[in-house]
């Protein structure tokens, strides 16, 4: 059974940093990523890394995030700096198999406010 299990959310005043992980089990990953959903807004990309270590990112985030992974613990995280109130939103791990089929987690709500 596949699971991705996301930590790391919370509240955070404007220009602080958060450090996301997603606990993966079940399978074998090939690209892994992040996501985030404000409300009343549609689900984004906000970075996501190849099993060959490649990664892109929306340009909303780039210079203050950085994605990476930890093949050997099967573990997916995301430094996120500079958090601005627009980056409130709740945030979801997502990964492909190399079956193909996408899996998603339960997400994590990430509130940057002073």
């Amino acid at each position: 059974q596949v699971q991705l299990v996301e930590s790391g959310g919370g509240l955070v005043q404007p220009g602080g940093s958060l450090r996301l992980a997603c606990a993966a089990s079940g399978s074998i990953f090939n690209t892994m990523g992040w996501y985030r959903q404000a409300p009343g807004k549609e689900r984004e990309l906000v970075a996501r890394i190849g099993s060959g270590s490649w990664t892109n990112y929306a340009d909303s985030v780039k210079g203050r995030y950085t994605i990476s992974r930890d093949n050997a613990k099967n573990t997916l995280y995301l430094q996120m700096n500079s958090l601005k109130p627009e980056d409130t939103a709740v945030y979801y791990c997502n990964a492909i198999a190399y079956t193909g089929i996408q899996y998603w987690g339960q997400g994590t709500q990430v509130t940057v406010s002073s």
